[in-house]
C-alpha cells in the first residue's frame, strides 16, 4: 500500500514520523513523508521517499500582537494547503495526518475518497482533566477545561478558514467550513492515534471513541549509529553529566544562555554538555562540551539529568531514558509537557524561559541529581513506556482501516 504521511512544523513536530514510516516501510507499505525542505535529509535516512511540503518563512520577528500573528498563521496555512494538494498523488492509498496537516488532509480524502488517519503528538480534543496544550494554562477545572477545550478548536477552525476555502475550490468541492467538516469526522468517530505515553497522559475517560493513546512514536536512526569520539570521551572522563539544550527554541540567544549555563553547572558542582539547537549554545573547559544534535536514544541513558525547553519528544526522550528533568518551557505545548513531567515526580517545578536565571537553574539540577525520588519516578515511567509500542499500534490501526 501507498501512504502518504504528512506533517509540518519543527523537528520535533517531524523527526517522530521518520520512525513511524520506517515501521510502517518495515510492515510492507510504500511510505512518503511530506514535509519542507529541510527535513529532507531525515526523511532519506529513513529510507522513506520525501514530498516538499511550503515552508513558513516569515518568522515571527516582526510580528506584534495577537490578531497579526494570526493572519500570518493563516497566510501559511493556506500555502501549506496548496502544497499538500501538490504533494499528494493518484497513487496514494492511505493519507496520516499531523494535527497541523489534518484539517487540510481532510478535504483531500474527500475529493479522492482516499482513507484517512490521525497521527498526532499531542493531545487535541476537549476533556475535563485538562485545559487545551496550546494555551499553557493550568488545570481550570474539569467543565471550564472541556469549554476552553472547544473554544481553543474553534480558533483553529478560523485559522484555516481561508486555506479550507481554496483548497476545496481547487479540488471542485462544495463550500464547506473547517468547524462543519470537523464536526462531521467527531461524529464519525474519525479515528486519531497520539503518539504519547500514558506515562504521561493516561487517555481520559471523557473522549469520544476513535481516539487513543498508544506511545510514543521514536526519531529514526541506523542500528550502528555511535556517538562521536569527542564526546564518548567526555562521557568517560568523569561523573554523569547535565545535558542543557533548547532545541529549535530561543534563537539569537546562545551568548546569553551559553553564559548561564555554565555559571549554572558550576554553581551545582556538575559536569555539562551543552548542545547547540537554534540558539547556538557553546562553551569550552574541561568540565563542558559543546555538541550538535546527537541522537537522544544513544545519550540520554548516560546522564544524570537533562535541562531541556520541554518539547513533546524532548520530554518523551528523557522519560524513556529514566534520566530526571529540568525544564524551561518557552511556548505552545511546552508548558503542558513541563507539568506533566513535574506531576509524576520526573522533573523539577518548571522554570519559564522569561524567569530563567543561573540561580534558579543551579537549584533545579541539585534537587534533581542529589534526590533519589526524581531518579525513581523517571525509571518507573521509563519502565511503563517500555511496554508500549506506538509504531507497532499504528501499523495494526492502518492494517484494520485498509483491510492490508
Amino acid at each position: 500500500m501507498r501512504i502518504l504521511l504528512a506533517a509540518a512544523g519543527s523537528r520535533g513536530d517531524v523527526a517522530p514520523y521518520t520512525g513511524l514510516g520506517a515501521a510502517l516501510r518495515r510492515a510492507g507499505h510504500d511510505v512518503t513523508l511530506a514535509t519542507t525542505d529541510a527535513f529532507a535529509p531525515l526523511v532519506h535516512d529513513a529510507g522513506l521517499e520525501f514530498r516538499a511540503l511550503p515552508a513558513d518563512h516569515r518568522g515571527r520577528g516582526g510580528v506584534t500582537g495577537r490578531r497579526e500573528l494570526m493572519r500570518t498563521a493563516a497566510a501559511f496555512v493556506t500555502e501549506l494547503g496548496q502544497g499538500f494538494a501538490d504533494a499528494m498523488d493518484d497513487g496514494t492509498d492511505l493519507l496520516l495526518l499531523s494535527a497541523t496537516t489534518a484539517p487540510l488532509g481532510w478535504h483531500l480524502a474527500e475529493a479522492t475518497g482516499v482513507p484517512s488517519l490521525g497521527a498526532y503528538l499531542v493531545p487535541t480534543a476537549p476533556t475535563g482533566d485538562f485545559p487545551p496544550v496550546v494555551t499553557g494554562s493550568r488545570s481550570l477545572g474539569r467543565p471550564a477545561n472541556r469549554m476552553a477545550g472547544r473554544f481553543a478548536l474553534r480558533m483553529t477552525d478560523r485559522l484555516y478558514d481561508q486555506a479550507v476555502a481554496r483548497l476545496r475550490h481547487r479540488l471542485r468541492l462544495p463550500p464547506a467550513s473547517p468547524s462543519m467538516t470537523r464536526r462531521r469526522l467527531e461524529q464519525e468517530n474519525w479515528p486519531v492515534l497520539y503518539g504519547f505515553s500514558t506515562a504521561l497522559v493516561p487517555r481520559p475517560s471523557d473522549w469520544r471513541p476513535g481516539l487513543e493513546v498508544v506511545g510514543n512514536w521514536w526519531p529514526q536512526h541506523a542500528a550502528d549509529e555511535r556517538l562521536p569520539t569527542e564526546l564518548e570521551g567526555f562521557l568517560g572522563a568523569g561523573p554523569r553529566p547535565v545535558l542543557i539544550g533548547f532545541g529549535s527554541m530561543a534563537a539569537g540567544d546562545g551568548e546569553r544562555l551559553s553564559e548561564l549555563a555554565v555559571r549554572a553547572l558550576r554553581r551545582a558542582g556538575l559536569r555539562g554538555i551543552l548542545q547547540s539547537g537554534s540558539a547556538g549554545l557553546a562553551a569550552e573547559g574541561d568540565d563542558v562540551l559543546t555538541v550538535q544534535d546527537v541522537p537522544h536514544a544513544l545519550l540520554f541513558p548516560r546522564l544524570a539529568a537533562v535541562v531541556h525547553h520541554a518539547g513533546a519528544g524532548t520530554s518523551a526522550a528523557a522519560l524513556c531514558a529514566g534520566v530526571p528533568a529540568v525544564t524551561v518551557p518557552v511556548t505552545a505545548d511546552q508548558p503542558f509537557w513541563a507539568r506533566r513531567l513535574a506531576a509524576i515526580g520526573a522533573a523539577a517545578e518548571p522554570i519559564p524561559f522569561r524567569d530563567l536565571t543561573a540561580e534558579r537553574l543551579a537549584e533545579a539540577l541539585v534537587d534533581v541529581t542529589r534526590q533519589q525520588t526524581f531518579t525513581r519516578a523517571a525509571a518507573t515511567a521509563a519502565q511503563h513506556m517500555a511496554t508500549e509500542d506506538g509504531a507497532g499500534r499504528v501499523v495494526a490501526a492502518v492494517q484494520r482501516l485498509t483491510g492490508r
